[in-house]
């Protein structure tokens, strides 16, 4: 958890960042509503804002509206108001203004380090339902319909930029001969194994999750599709590479993938890729599985004939 502490005189700044610094608590300090607004706007927001109520420029009051103006698809920040104001309409303003908690001030050590605990509990709570909202519960990829969301913002950004991004559908082969021979509980095994060897190798920015059943969608941003062809081969030959131990027993695994990819001028829609991605990954099984094959007419055909 990171902290944004707002406080306009230097000898509140250092006296409430010594209690921070003693508690192990990352934090950064600021003396103007500016300066934080700018924090709090940026690729990395902290979790958790200390604000003082009087600030030169933009007030505590403003930040904490600004805040609750982000939008619901930024990290939720845990607001607590610092202020010598005490009186009901002044916590009633605050409160409608956005903060989750109202400190008198002079702070008192013991009251701050509840108010951040409490807050702390808070934004574990909402980070697990987010995640609970977002990931498949059994490989904790992304699910369908976020794994979805991620290649229409891809698509976006790609016609945005001018660059190419790779869409690689994967499907793991013979999946129901494990489901017959060692029970679904071993299957369940084998989709989180699978899984977790689909992202090993990924690099931070690019995305995987479960399209359903024994399925899976993998976004490579600013790849063309001979390089998401390469990667595609690099992640089956890691998928296949290993035996899988299970309590059920020793198995093994391989996935058939099919590959396309956006391109500049090109105009497609995501249903057009993920069809795309799926004819090509039939013709992957078609032409023996534990292999990968790119969108072309021939795949098309290929791909046509096996579903």
């Amino acid at each position: 958890m990171k902290i944004l502490l707002v406080e306009d005189s230097h000898i509140e700044r250092h006296r409430i960042g010594g209690y921070l610094t003693e508690w192990g608590l990352e934090f950064v300090a600021v003396g103007n509503g500016t300066e934080a607004v700018k924090l709090l706007e940026g690729p990395e927001p902290p979790n958790m804002a200390l604000l003082d109520w009087m600030l030169p420029g933009l007030d505590g009051i403003d930040v904490c509206r600004r805040i609750r103006t982000l939008g619901s698809g930024t990290t939720y920040i845990y607001t607590v108001m610092l202020t010598a104001k005490n009186r009901k309409q002044d916590l009633l303003l605050a409160m409608a203004a956005g903060a989750d908690d109202y400190l008198a001030k002079p702070v008192d050590p013991s009251e701050l380090r509840a108010r951040i605990m409490a807050g702390k509990r808070i934004l574990e709570l909402q980070q697990s339902l987010r995640f609970a909202a977002t990931h498949d519960f059994l490989t904790s990829l992304l699910n369908r319909s976020e794994i979805l969301a991620a290649i229409e913002r891809e698509l976006s950004r790609s016609g945005r930029e001018g660059k190419p991004a790779t869409i690689i559908m994967a499907d793991i082969d013979h999946f129901k001969r494990i489901n017959d021979s060692m029970g679904h509980a071993a299957g369940d095994e084998v989709l989180k194994e699978v899984s977790r060897r689909l992202k090993s190798d990924l690099r931070p920015y690019d995305v995987v999750g479960r399209y359903g059943g024994e399925e899976f969608l993998i976004i490579l941003p600013g790849c063309e599709l001979t390089v998401g062809t390469r990667r595609a081969d690099e992640i089956r030959n890691l998928v296949a590479k290993d035996p899988i131990f299970t309590p059920f027993g020793t198995t093994s695994a391989t996935v058939s993938m099919g590959v396309t990819a956006t391109s500049p001028g090109r105009d497609h829609s995501v249903s057009d890729l993920l069809h795309e991605a799926d004819v090509s990954m039939y013709a992957a099984k078609k032409n023996g599985r534990n292999r990968v094959e790119l969108f072309s007419a021939r795949a098309r055909q290929a791909g046509a004939r096996q579903s």
